[in-house]
């Protein structure tokens, strides 16, 4: 994932504190191992409502109006203030704005300044949130699974299960290695019903099948995106007309699996429109494993993971979502 802004940025790496300013040196970030401390040269206007001085949504931390200028001070660590986090490759993005409100919300900021701060992303490192409470999982064997849906940049659990069409339900798999090989998370199939129990006459919206292939993608904006880590999936699922209105339940086959044993059978495409292929998640180079996807992905004789050992093979429910004709 690539996240750029245009403007100012500050990159911190690991534990150095880095300092900087913008070019008319009226503000100055500091972005510390965990928190953030901004210095804010304020214009004579907003001095008079400093109260109208945010960071995210917090307020000044400490304000001053001396005779050489009035300063707000911002001291507060990341997981406050709704800083955005998001991660990359290589490092974990924090970001925000500095603004001045001379009216509430939702009159838009007279001002409005960026702050960022980079830091190379931890090895091994994976959000942070718990379990799911909606994800119903049914397997065997001693391995951890998890799925859920989370929020909008995927740190934390979703504060809503209600998504008007067009938007995006940000789905997340994991498999718990414990002592376990590293292994490979894959959604082998998911479907849309309006009921938890699948039956023969079910009614059902297909989202991924053949193996893997991410078959929505091809009508709508749906896609798997880069991994944080091989035992980890992300799906970002363009909300869908199917039962509109009604409660819907995601129903997913989730397969962890040895990541150098990739083939037709043990895969995650995207279809992607420009170039009218699909390709392969977690190795563009191989997307010839892919090109099933537009007639049938078999098996050429090799054992089922149905019947493989330690739990390789497990079925997720997620649910209920509500999909509305709400406007974005």
């Amino acid at each position: 994932m690539k996240y750029l802004w245009l403007g100012f940025f500050v990159f911190a790496i690991a534990t150095t504190f880095v300092v900087s300013e913008d070019s008319n040196g009226d503000i100055q970030i500091t972005c510390e191992e965990r928190s953030v401390h901004i210095k804010w040269k304020v214009d004579k206007p907003m001095t008079e409502n400093p109260s109208r001085l945010f960071l995210g949504s917090c307020f000044p931390s400490h304000f001053s109006n001396e005779s050489d200028g009035a300063e707000a001070d911002f001291y507060y660590p990341l997981s406050a203030c709704d800083f955005r986090r998001m991660a990359t490759w290589k490092y974990l993005v924090y970001e925000n704005k500095l603004t001045y409100r001379p009216l509430p919300k939702p009159s838009p900021p007279s001002f409005s300044y960026p702050v960022r701060c980079v830091y190379d992303r931890p090895k091994g490192w994976t959000p942070t949130f718990q379990s799911s409470s909606t994800g119903v999982i049914q397997g065997h064997g001693e391995l951890a699974f998890h799925m859920e849906i989370l929020n909008y940049d995927f740190s934390g659990p979703a504060e809503s299960n209600v998504f008007p069409l067009g938007s995006f339900v940000p789905v997340w798999a994991g498999v718990d290695q414990q002592a376990h090989q590293p292994l490979l998370l894959l959604l082998e199939e998911c479907v849309a019903s309006t009921t938890v129990e699948m039956y023969p006459d079910t009614l059902t919206y297909p989202l991924i099948n053949n193996k893997g292939c991410l078959v929505d993608s091809k009508k709508s904006f749906s896609k798997f995106l880069p991994r944080y880590h091989s035992s980890s999936i992300m799906l970002n699922l363009q909300a869908f007309r199917f039962a509109v209105g009604q409660e819907v339940y995601i129903h997913c086959k989730l397969i962890a699996w040895d990541p150098d044993l990739l083939n037709e059978e043990k895969k995650a495409c995207n279809y992607n429109k420009t170039t009218g292929e699909w390709e392969l998640l977690d190795d563009p180079f191989q997307s010839s494993l892919c090109q099933c996807c537009e007639s049938s992905c078999q098996g050429r004789g090799k054992r089922d993971t149905d019947s493989a050992p330690q739990g390789l093979v497990l079925k997720s429910v997620l649910g209920p979502l509500t999909f509305t004709e709400d406007s974005l």
